[in-house]
């Protein structure tokens, strides 16, 4: 993973030094909260309904066990004890005080973290696949293009105030478990027929008030050229962004309202232009940073083979574990969704135990994933069932990936001062009405995903069951929606019908859940009986 050299140390240090004053001057009423609030977003502070949250970046979700314990510090030491892991993976705290964020920043620099570019008008932390440098399937670690594009664009002028929020996505495999489309810039690396790696680029995605799936702007753009292209696509959005209507800022819009010819002939332009000025990366550049993702010492000669004569544990591997590119190794994603727990909190023990077991199994690297859970990437078979049992006594062995009681949830209204409805209660009824494992698997592959809000932070657009929390009349209310996805099949989920209070929407999950069983065909996952007889036979089931 990557390791701060001297300069990254002095900026984090110097923007730690800038912040403290900030809120010195805060505090004294120096500054109003107006004057203020631009300043404390750029270090990733927020004011919430009950105290100030500060967002933490997670580069490409990438951890060690240092950087682990200091979150794990963080939680005990300035938040009541737990940590929240984001669709960004990012992690969250939600009761910061105002005096002590300095203090939070400057602990997190100690060990090579930030808060930078975690919220405000910039490209966001710059996610990537979970599975990244040990993935079966990738062509390449997309980690080191991430992080090429990461110190490109901290601090870039033209990137400093631009219309809205960007973010960016890069994965390297045909499957994605990045929610590729669902960015306003989307990166996967493929090769030409000539063996060449290079990028297929995706633009004009984004949830919220008013949803986009990326289109592909480009089939293939040379490694070396990226950032000259990135930046032609900024350029564009930059000349024609609406800064006057924040309803209308993001890039997506623009594309819409251009259209996916004008926008792609008006991106080749600029890049022509820009490719004249050699802008991007040099060769020596890339070199440096790729030493940083070179893969662990695997051993050699490891056996594949797993004793499954545990049931529990056999379904734990069956579910939460995935095929590695080496030999005895595999890839284990630590469920953050226990029945009844809110989707994506950590507290402080679980964050340590965490480390240690990333330290003493995964080669010192953890990873956050977008879907709230963690991942040990490079973890021996033969200590497979040790680490489950390590798990399972510290709760984090759910066996549940990908299953229903999986669910994305924003905070909602719990904590957020955006938000129209609470997510974690129903999230935590949602959980319990399918608490039995057996039924879970019988459902197989079933995204749901809850949002308090339109700003979809919890990523209602994209869940094979989706829901979204809305005031009806100063009444929190909740909209169902069917048939989306976040993975290579990405599509956008269609709105049921009426909404319903918080009982009504999980009884309507479970009639459409049972509807999906009585209907579906062998082999076939909910969204894929949902696109092959259409919303009307779950409407009639839902409503009657």
């Amino acid at each position: 993973m990557y390791r701060y050299d001297k300069y990254d140390q002095a900026i984090v240090d110097a923007r730690v030094a800038e912040f403290r004053d900030q809120v010195a001057r805060r505090i004294a009423g120096d500054m109003n909260d107006d004057q203020f609030k631009p300043l404390r977003l750029k270090n990733g502070l927020y004011l919430q309904l009950h105290a100030y949250m500060l967002r933490v970046a997670i580069p490409y979700g990438t951890l060690n066990s240092r950087q682990t314990r200091m979150l794990a510090h963080i939680a005990r030491k300035y938040d009541r004890g737990y940590g929240h892991f984001t669709t960004r993976q990012n992690i969250q705290y939600n009761w910061i005080k105002l005096e002590e964020a300095p203090d939070i920043l400057a602990d997190l620099a100690t060990v090579e973290m930030h808060a930078i570019q975690t919220s405000g008008e910039s490209i966001r932390n710059i996610s990537a696949d979970p599975f990244a440098g040990a993935a079966a399937d990738e062509i390449e670690d997309p980690r080191i293009w991430a992080e090429l594009l990461r110190q490109a664009t901290t601090f870039h002028p033209e990137f400093s105030y631009l219309p809205r929020k960007f973010k960016i996505a890069v994965i390297a495999a045909a499957e994605d478990r990045a929610a590729l489309r669902w960015h306003d810039l989307a990166l996967r690396i493929v090769r030409n027929e000539a063996g060449e790696s290079g990028f297929e680029v995706f633009a004009g995605g984004g949830m919220g008030r008013t949803p986009f799936i990326a289109f592909p702007i480009r089939s293939f753009c040379p490694t070396e050229q990226i950032f000259s292209y990135l930046q032609a696509v900024l350029r564009v959005w930059n000349l024609h962004a609406r800064r006057d209507n924040i309803h209308k800022q993001r890039m997506k819009i623009l594309v819409h309202e251009l259209g996916e010819e004008e926008f792609r002939r008006q991106v080749e332009e600029e890049f022509g232009r820009i490719l004249t000025l050699g802008t991007d990366f040099p060769q020596a550049e890339y070199d440096r940073i790729a030493t940083h993702f070179v893969p662990p010492p695997f051993e050699q000669g490891l056996s594949d083979e797993l004793d499954l004569s545990d049931p529990d544990f056999r379904l734990w591997v069956e579910q939460n574990v995935h095929a590695h590119k080496a030999p005895g190794y595999a890839i284990a994603t630590i469920s953050l969704k226990p029945i009844g727990g809110i989707p994506g909190d950590i507290s402080a023990e679980q964050i340590d135990l965490v480390a240690d077991l990333a330290e003493k199994y995964s080669f010192d690297e953890l990873r956050a994933t977008h879907a709230q859970n963690l991942v040990l990437p490079h973890v021996r078979k033969a200590d497979l069932y040790t680490l489950w049992q390590t798990l399972d006594a510290a709760g984090l062995a759910s066996a549940n990936l990908d299953l229903i009681s999986d669910l994305i949830t924003c905070p909602g209204l719990d904590y957020c001062s955006l938000a129209n409805a609470r997510s974690i209660p129903v999230a935590q009824k949602i959980a319990e009405r399918f608490a039995d494992p057996a039924r879970q698997r019988d459902l197989g592959e079933l995204k749901l995903k809850i949002s308090g809000c339109i700003n979809a932070c919890g990523h209602h657009h994209a869940g094979h069951i989706g829901i979204l929390g809305v005031d009806k009349k100063g009444k929190e209310s909740y909209q169902l929606l069917l048939g989306g996805s976040g993975a290579e099949d990405t599509s956008q989920a269609k709105i049921t019908g009426p909404g319903f209070d918080e009982d009504g929407v999980v009884d309507a999950v479970e009639r459409a859940v049972e509807k999906y069983r009585a209907v579906r065909e062998p082999g076939e996952r909910f969204v894929d009986t949902y696109r092959r007889v259409g919303m009307e036979p779950f409407k009639e089931a839902i409503y009657g």
